[in-house]
């Protein structure tokens, strides 16, 4: 039962990640369906809080980070401007950043690995993507139209997403493009973060698992 509870916090967390990818495109469409895009983003965002509580990381800097994209996605649904959009993108940056870099530590510090570690690799993967995703929204809103899908300026949620997840993936469809020196430099760093991530967190897998075959022996 306990290693179950172990691993049940990354596994639903791994969920709620997955479940927001997904259903973006489907509810990013302006009026009711984005108000609840903007509620379900909340769900892996309480689910990292939890995840880190447990796993006894310094909480303050994790709640103002929380309060802030609370109180600034509530302005930007009410007053729709650029500014409570791109402060409300920015907490948001800064939490998911926070909680891939504290996973990442305790990942490496883990001394065998087991699955809620494999949870945990592929948790902040997928962070790291929600993070470049936030970091356009900011970009779009300091420096509207950096991005552009087809032959079509692009401001949608789920176009970050997307272009985030294919950039961290180092793929590049090319369907959606960076415009603005700035925003081409920001994807040009996601892509290598993506290269250095799979890189180090392989060796930091196989180096565990080392170690615990070799304690059980």
């Amino acid at each position: 039962m306990s290693a179950k509870l172990q691993y049940r916090p990354d596994s639903f967390l791994l969920l709620s990640l997955v479940l927001e990818i997904l259903l973006n495109p489907v509810l990013d469409h302006g009026g009711w369906r984005r108000l609840v895009l903007s509620a379900l983003l909340f769900i892996p965002v309480i689910l990292s809080t939890i995840r880190l509580s447990q796993i006894k990381v310094p909480m303050w800097p994790v709640v103002l980070l929380i309060l802030g994209a609370v109180v600034f996605t509530v302005a930007s649904n009410i007053f729709a401007n650029r500014v409570t959009y791109g402060i409300r993108w920015g907490f948001l940056a800064a939490f998911f950043a926070l909680t891939a870099a504290r996973l990442f530590v305790h990942l490496q510090n883990s001394r065998s690995i087991s699955r809620a570690d494999l949870y945990n690799a592929v948790n902040i993967y997928l962070l790291l993507g929600a993070t470049w995703a936030a970091l356009y929204g900011v970009m779009e809103a300091l420096q509207p139209g950096s991005f552009q899908l087809g032959s079509q300026l692009t401001d949608r949620q789920s176009d970050f997403i997307y272009f985030s997840l294919v950039t961290l993936s180092t793929v590049g469809y090319g369907d959606i493009v960076a415009i603005t020196g700035e925003a081409r430099m920001l994807a040009a760093l996601e892509g290598v973060a993506g290269v250095l991530y799979l890189a180090i967190t392989v060796a930091i897998l196989v180096s565990g698992y080392r170690r615990g075959s070799s304690d059980s022996a």
